[in-house]
């Protein structure tokens, strides 16, 4: 099932949407401080 992320990346500003271990992360290069993190299912152990 796929979930619309709640997090906004805005291309204008530099931000990039990046989806690792299940999570989603937006990251910027050009403003470093501009990091945002949509929780995602729990890894396991």
């Amino acid at each position: 099932m796929k979930v619309s992320a709640s997090i906004k990346a805005d291309r204008s500003k530099g931000d990039i949407l990046v989806r690792r271990r299940g999570r989603l992360y937006i990251v910027n290069k050009l403003d470093p401080n501009r990091k945002q993190r949509q929780k995602g299912p729990a890894r396991k152990k």
